[in-house]
């Protein structure tokens, strides 16, 4: 496993598996997560996985305590103790220990989306950006077979990968300040799900009437790193059903 561990400032360390987004990297990227969520490393505040990296915060004071004695093992002079680099090798010795990561699984969830029109006012822009259709584009994405990767951004935000590169569209070059929740868009190669009303610049192609943040739920997050998602073109009518709970 060919791994790089690097600072960030003093009170943390990246891991990173690679420097893309695939699936075997990010089987990784999970397969170390679980093990840190399982036995957590000495001295460890939080760790937060993403696409092909996972950040690790730690205590330096806590770590620098739990090692006042010590010693090198080669007998030569004492230097001062690092926490960093006993970190390092902490991650390295876990890094040893694990198998060959199995490819990253989850659930399967269903989207349902109205695409289009109010709900969907970039859709036409990314038609014309792939000389595409309106209906070629929302058959494509609704086509897609998608990995959630990693969640942030905003509490429940989605990071998807593997849209076809068929409809790829840039950011828009001026955020919205307010985009509503359940709002479906596309950025680059991702494509992804607002969880909130919030600003942002990403293609709007659709909404969904799923709620992915939940705050009364455990996980509040609908969707989880790993899940498998299928985004399903529903109608206005199936929509409002969804809306009111009896779809």
């Amino acid at each position: 496993m060919k791994v790089h561990v690097e600072p960030l400032g003093d009170h943390a360390v990246v891991v990173r598996f690679g420097t893309s987004i695939d699936q075997h990297i990010h089987g990784q990227v999970k397969q170390f997560s679980a093990s840190l969520e399982q036995d957590p490393l000495p001295g460890m505040v939080e760790y937060i996985p993403a696409y092909a990296t996972v950040t690790i915060f730690y205590d330096p004071v806590a770590v620098y305590e739990r090692n006042k004695g010590w010693q090198r093992t080669d007998g030569g002079s004492r230097p001062p103790f690092s926490p960093y680099e006993w970190y390092c090798g902490q991650i390295r010795e876990r890094l040893n220990s694990l198998g060959e990561a199995a490819p990253a699984s989850g659930r399967v969830v269903k989207i349902p989306v109205l695409y289009g029109g109010e709900m969907g006012p970039d859709l036409g822009e990314v038609a014309r950006h792939n000389n595409l259709t309106e209906q070629e584009v929302i058959e494509t994405h609704a086509s897609g077979d998608y990995q959630v990767y990693m969640i942030g951004f905003a509490p429940g935000f989605p990071y998807i990968g593997g849209m076809p590169e068929k409809i790829a569209t840039p950011r828009r070059q001026s955020p919205r300040l307010s985009i509503p929740a359940g709002s479906v868009g596309i950025a680059g190669k991702q494509t992804g799900i607002y969880p909130l009303e919030t600003p942002g610049g990403w293609q709007i192609i659709g909404r969904t009437p799923l709620r992915l943040f939940r705050p009364e739920a455990d996980p509040p997050s609908l969707l989880q790193a790993g899940d498998r998602v299928r985004f399903v073109p529903v109608t206005e009518e199936e929509f409002r059903a969804y809306e009111e709970g009896s779809a």
